[in-house]
């Protein structure tokens, strides 16, 4: 036999004993389950693994950890399925709840482990790994020094590293753009607080941003909408940039405060699920608000629900990018040792009949690589990339074209901002010191910046700091190559950067940071020009 032919024999043969492995481990799982007996047509089909697994019980020369094989095989089962659908070991499941839930200790990432590298996939705003420097798509090379990139090491075993009590620290390496950054992650308790920021951008225009949808999110955007109305606010600019869903009765409580009793807000659907629809009961105190919201290709799943509910019933403006594409319907299901899985049970429909899942193929690695494609055939900075199929083209009431196929199309385009972008302002953010330089100018200013009190007194004090010359000795003395022709384009980027991290460190923490960064924000400049009467003129 060729060497060709050997190699195809040995891929055949190990999907041969992954797909065997993997239907051992469901004969396992419902083993696990109290003796409950499985439907007439389960045992049909799957008679022939009974009759496998029968023999290999009776006969295998070697006794078998159950356990083990269960732990290491189950993730390999439920990637046969949707790319949403996981098992979660115990410490897995019990971080997922507690970032939800409540405060826990720890340094604020969530991150997976395609090949062996864990890769941070999201940021927890304002917790501690946010305020070092970690960003999405950082891959984590090393722990206190200690290598657990490559090394087999499990999931929970690193979250039992990362996690520990507040004030305590850890040294983060990781691997950014194929160059090496160390962090010193100071520990502390984990927001839990789902409204990031909510303040008047002008005199009539409220924002406030929903960075996820916890337990307490609807309470907390009502709050903080009731208040911007004595402030008097006339629209809302509601930010659910980069949120990336949650408990799917917040998004349906937040809506409920926007839409007229019996308008249709969502329904799902699914092979062993009923169609479940989802309407307002009329009691919302923000029907007639002029409503903006924006959305980017990092919002999912709830955010996309209260973005499709609000565009189908042509009750706000969607301005921003195409949103992720995760419509679909997740139960819980949890086992006697702590661990569990999240099982995908139905699919989310916009009132218009959109389905919002963008679509998928079970196993195919490539859905995890979706927004790279959309970069790379120009979606996030031109508007005609963004693809439409004319076969899922919906009217709403009002006459709104909207389209089905995988996310939220916004109504509004705005492309990703690249003004202002130099080698220099690339190389500053890569090895994120921006945030370090604050944060040591926030430690040599503590005692002033704890004492301030207003904006006014944290400007006089920022201005009094002699912030750009000290930042670019500071840049220098990095090894980085400074160009001033370069500062000049990108300059006002970085120090009003600097100047909104500073001001975090201050008593007036978010307040102090969000409205000045916001200025750099296209999506919010586009939301401040837009007139609800240009309405219809919206690019369908």
């Amino acid at each position: 036999m060729s060497d060709n032919s050997n190699r195809i024999w040995a891929v055949v043969r190990g999907l041969l004993i992954v797909l065997i492995i993997s239907l051992f481990v469901v004969h396992l799982l419902l083993l696990k389950t109290d003796g409950k007996k499985v439907s007439n047509r389960l045992s049909e089909n799957w008679s022939k693994l009974e009759l496998v697994l029968s023999q290999i019980e009776q006969n295998y020369v070697d006794s078998l950890d159950y356990d083990a094989i269960t732990e290491q095989l189950l993730p390999v089962l439920m990637k046969q399925l949707d790319p949403h659908s996981i098992y979660l070991p115990p410490a897995q499941l019990k971080e997922a709840n507690e970032e939800l839930d409540s405060n826990f200790e720890g340094i604020g990432i969530t991150f997976n482990i395609p090949q062996d590298t864990a890769i941070v996939i999201s940021v927890i705003p304002s917790g501690p790994s946010s305020r070092a420097g970690l960003v999405p798509g950082d891959k984590i090379i090393t722990i206190d020094s200690d290598t657990v990139a490559g090394v087999q090491i499990p999931q929970d075993s690193l979250v039992r590293r990362m996690r520990g009590k507040k004030g305590t620290t850890v040294e983060i390496g990781i691997m950014r753009d194929n160059e090496m950054v160390d962090f010193t992650i100071e520990r502390d308790k984990i927001p839990v607080n789902s409204v990031e920021v909510a303040y008047m951008i002008n005199d009539t225009t409220g924002y406030v941003k929903l960075a996820k949808f916890s337990k307490t999110s609807y309470k907390e955007v009502l709050v903080s909408m009731l208040d911007l109305s004595v402030k008097g606010m006339k629209r809302l600019i509601f930010d659910l940039q980069g949120n990336t869903g949650g408990y799917l009765d917040q998004a349906l409580l937040i809506l409920n405060e926007f839409l007229p009793k019996g308008t249709m807000l969502v329904y799902m659907e699914g092979l062993h699920r009923n169609r479940s629809e989802f309407k307002a009961d009329g009691s919302g105190h923000f029907q007639d608000l002029e409503l903006i919201v924006l959305i980017d290709q990092n919002s999912a799943s709830s955010s996309e629900i209260v973005a499709g509910a609000l565009q189908d019933n042509d009750r706000a403006t969607i301005i921003g990018r195409r949103s992720y594409g995760k419509g679909i319907v997740q139960e819980p299901v949890y086992f006697s040792d702590n661990s569990g899985i999240r099982l995908t049970v139905a699919r989310f429909h916009t009132a218009t009949g959109r389905c919002i899942q963008k679509p998928y193929h079970a196993g195919d690695d490539t859905y995890a690589y979706d927004i790279y494609e959309r970069y790379r055939h120009g979606e996030l900075t031109q508007v005609d990339s963004i693809r439409k199929n004319d076969s899922l083209r919906f009217e709403t009431p009002g006459g709104r074209v909207v389209y089905g196929g995988g996310g939220i199309i916004p109504d509004i385009f705005v492309p990703i901002d690249t003004t202002g972008v130099t080698d220099l302002l690339v190389k500053i953010n890569r090895q994120a010191l921006t945030i370090k330089f604050s944060s040591q100018m926030a430690q040599r200013y503590r005692k002033e910046l704890l004492a301030v009190e207003t904006i006014d007194e944290l400007d006089s004090l920022l201005d009094s700091m002699n912030l750009e010359k000290t930042f670019i000795r500071y840049v220098r003395a990095s090894g980085i190559p400074f160009s001033y022709s370069q500062w000049k384009i990108s300059g006002e980027i970085v120090m009003t950067q600097i100047r909104a991290l500073i001001g975090r460190y201050s008593p007036i923490e978010d307040l102090a940071f969000y409205p000045r960064l916001n200025t750099l924000d296209n999506m919010i400049k586009t939301a401040l020009e837009y007139r609800s009467d240009a309405a219809a003129s919206l690019p369908q």
